[in-house]
């Protein structure tokens, strides 16, 4: 009797330590959550050809291969007035520090102020991304539902 108490006084301790570590380990997955944001504003002279009204800036990774697909279907947007760059990681980490980029890819449709007029998170259909730019170019030309994403 003399060494039961002993054990059952130990066995409830074990059992406390182990319920307390149990709930601190399931809480810490929501309290890491973070989300992930497009800019809301770019400096058009940190990025190619400030002078034309439109920038296309699409913010990859070298070893993301959805940001290589994000980029092939931005990269046929260039024109006379619209500027496309690629933000890579690696290249231009400063940028995407400074712009708070923390998930890639992420698509900017910024306009001559800089101001980013809609964005796109992820992978995204060139349908979307084409259609976006449209609608931001020339308000009303793309048919309703086209544009959401």
């Amino acid at each position: 009797m003399d060494r039961l108490l002993p054990a059952v006084l130990l066995a409830a301790f074990i059992i406390g330590v182990a319920l307390l570590l149990q709930r601190k380990k399931s809480a810490t997955p929501t309290d890491a959550i973070t989300e992930h944001r497009a800019p809301t504003h770019l400096e058009r002279s940190q990025f190619d050809a400030p002078e034309r009204p439109w920038l296309v800036a699409v913010f990859t990774a070298s070893s993301c291969t959805t940001c290589a697909e994000v980029w092939a279907k931005a990269a046929v947007l260039e024109s006379a007035e619209v500027a496309v760059q690629q933000v890579e990681l690696s290249e231009s980490g400063d940028l995407h520090a400074q712009y708070g980029i923390t998930a890639v890819p992420i698509v900017a449709l910024a306009d001559a102020d800089g101001a980013v007029q809609s964005s796109f998170l992820g992978p995204v259909s060139a349908t979307h991304l084409w259609a976006g730019l449209a609608e931001l170019r020339n308000p009303g030309s793309v048919p309703p539902g086209c544009t959401d994403h």
